[in-house]
């Protein structure tokens, strides 16, 4: 395939973890990738590089906190200007961490909402006549608990499930041209960060409601994704990765 015609992704917060995994797995199949960062900016250098000395011009960074609404229409016309085109946006950045009801705070509320669900939104808004340009595809980071709440983070799961409608609004107002889709992942990773860290017990008590007994991997989701980049006929529809874990009753931890 000429370099002109191979498709370009952009996946927001893919620096690291599951992000990083999707970069790595598109750009293996013959994508070239934009990874957007905020405050990675050398893991998503060095992942930059490793994908270039494998395919030269092959792998871009943009640096963007995506909680500033002045930054979307700039990074669309960055994303586009990177390989000239832009087919697949996948919105996965996004703040995870608890917000018991009774000590949450509208700091919160902004950060999860903005990151969850408006900087998407408008991403997807601003860069909307360049994916249908190219009958491209646009794939939201759902999560299992938008429909089905997480004890202690209200805010979190309200996010994630209006990104979930907003995933399904996407589809039929953006169709025929842009196809719109969701991934709602289970238990992939343990959360990275020291402030939702799991105990031990917390962890047992999760893999005791998966019916596949397991925690998930980041090639899970990311072979997810690269299905549904290549499947035609399929929008408005989120696929759940989470080893059968939404159908247990309880979601404790």
């Amino acid at each position: 395939m000429q370099i002109a015609q191979q498709p370009v992704a952009l996946i927001t917060g893919s620096a690291k973890r599951l992000g990083r995994k999707m970069i790595e797995t598109l750009h293996a199949n013959d994508y070239r990738v934009i990874i957007h960062c905020n405050r990675s900016r050398p893991e998503a250098d060095t992942l930059a590089l490793q994908l270039n000395l494998q395919r030269p011009d092959s792998a871009a960074v943009i640096q963007a906190d995506l909680l500033q609404e002045a930054c979307w229409p700039q990074l669309a016309k960055q994303a586009v200007a990177c390989f000239g085109r832009l087919d697949v946006l996948v919105n996965n950045a996004s703040s995870f961490y608890p917000t018991p009801v009774e000590a949450a705070n509208a700091a919160q509320w902004q950060d999860l909402f903005g990151s969850n669900v408006k900087a998407p939104y408008f991403l997807s808004q601003a860069l909307a006549s360049e994916l249908a340009r190219h009958n491209g595809a646009i794939v939201n980071m759902v999560d299992i608990h938008a429909s089905k709440p997480l004890a202690g983070h209200s805010i979190y799961c309200m996010a994630k499930a209006a990104l979930l409608m907003m995933t399904k609004a996407l589809a039929l107002e953006l169709a025929p041209a842009i196809r719109v889709n969701g991934i709602a992942p289970g238990a992939i990773l343990w959360p990275g960060e020291q402030s939702v860290a799991l105990k031990q017990h917390d962890k047992e008590a999760i893999l005791a409601q998966i019916p596949l007994q397991q925690l998930g991997t980041a090639t899970d989701i990311a072979q997810t994704l690269l299905f549904l980049l290549k499947a035609p006929y399929i929008t408005g529809h989120i696929i759940t990765v989470d080893g059968g874990r939404s159908l247990s009753n309880a979601h404790k931890a």
